[in-house]
């Protein structure tokens, strides 16, 4: 018991650490692909951005994005 207790700690503890710190936000969807069968991708994880960036899908590979920016709310 003790043992499958200490697993799911671990567990927990790993997941905690693999997620973003400070982006609550999500990749833009990718409406078109390129044809080029292996695109070049820039990164492949998020650790591989610099900070404030995710690796997300673009047109054609995978690439380094910034947050895209807040769409102002008017009440007209």
């Amino acid at each position: 018991m003790k043992a499958a207790a200490a697993l799911l700690l671990a567990g927990m503890l790993i997941l905690w650490a693999e997620l973003p710190t400070g982006s609550a936000w999500s990749c833009p969807p990718v409406r078109f692909t390129c044809a080029l069968h292996n695109p070049p991708n820039q990164c492949l994880l998020n650790r591989h951005c610099p900070r404030g960036k995710k690796c997300c899908r673009g047109f054609c590979g995978m690439k380094c994005m910034s947050k895209p920016p807040a769409i102002p709310i008017s009440y007209g």
